[in-house]
């Protein structure tokens, strides 16, 4: 990616948070008298970012595919996924997707509430146990949020892992949930905007990381916030399930 192609990249993407916070803070100020009583409560610590924290996820939903199945991809050149909550949900849709149109096999680790750090690390317990095929697919980041200068670090780690020879197509964030009073929204997603803007940052470094945009996507028309989020976060089905895995496909279909 040239200079040029990234500072145009961050501009539309400064743009976009300069509309979606300036959004976010009008409904702040347009807030109901009851929506004002329950923000007189005690609330949960922001941390840092303004995010909150990551909260505990060892105990949330996985799929993880068995040692078998990784063996069959690697062998075959299939493709592998890394993701979070919301790759838990689209995974198998995806691999799906991908057998159809490319004739690709499929595994994944998927884990809800995952930092990129996890995801990173069963990453490199792949690699030492099974190998990896040429195409690797990481959709994390969403959980980053919470700490986004820690995340530029794990995306150098999984591309040392993966090595130059292989392809990563790392899903680009975009978190703004709309359970949280509005300043946490505001915050969640700006954080979305600093973990983007790393990856950008880092595929200037690495021509072997191909971004796939769904946060872009998103912004480019307003109403997708509704028709394919259903919580400011994960896709809905099958609307946002299936625009996300067409940009995924899209990215690793040969040209």
């Amino acid at each position: 990616m040239n200079r040029g192609v990234f500072i145009k990249r961050w501009s539309a993407s400064a743009a976009v948070i300069v509309v979606l916070t300036a959004f976010f803070l009008t409904l702040l100020h347009l807030e109901a008298p009851s929506a004002h009583a329950k923000a007189a409560a005690p609330v949960v610590n922001a941390g840092t970012y303004g995010s909150g924290a990551l909260g505990s996820w060892q105990a949330n939903n996985r799929v993880i595919s068995s040692s078998a199945e990784v063996r069959h991809v690697v062998a075959s050149d299939g493709v592998v996924l890394f993701g979070d909550s919301i790759a838990v949900q689209d995974g198998a849709a995806l691999g799906r997707l991908l057998g159809q149109q490319l004739g690709t096999s499929f595994a994944q680790y998927s884990w809800a509430g995952q930092p990129t750090s996890a995801a990173v690390d069963a990453m490199a317990v792949w690699a030492r146990e099974y190998g990896l095929p040429r195409r690797i697919v990481i959709a994390v980041g969403s959980n980053d949020i919470f700490d986004p200068p820690a995340f530029a670090a794990q995306v150098e780690r999984a591309l040392r892992i993966a090595g130059p020879q292989r392809t990563v197509y790392w899903v680009d964030v975009q978190v703004s949930r709309t359970d949280e009073p509005t300043t946490v929204q505001v915050a969640d997603q700006r954080n979305s905007e600093w973990i983007n803007l790393q990856l950008e940052q880092a595929a200037l470094r690495h021509p072997n990381l191909r971004i796939v945009h769904w946060a872009e996507f998103l912004a480019e028309r307003p109403d997708r916030l509704h028709t394919d989020l259903r919580d400011g976060r994960h896709t809905t089905v099958p609307e946002g399930q299936n625009a996300r895995n067409a940009l995924i496909l899209q990215a690793i279909r040969p040209n």
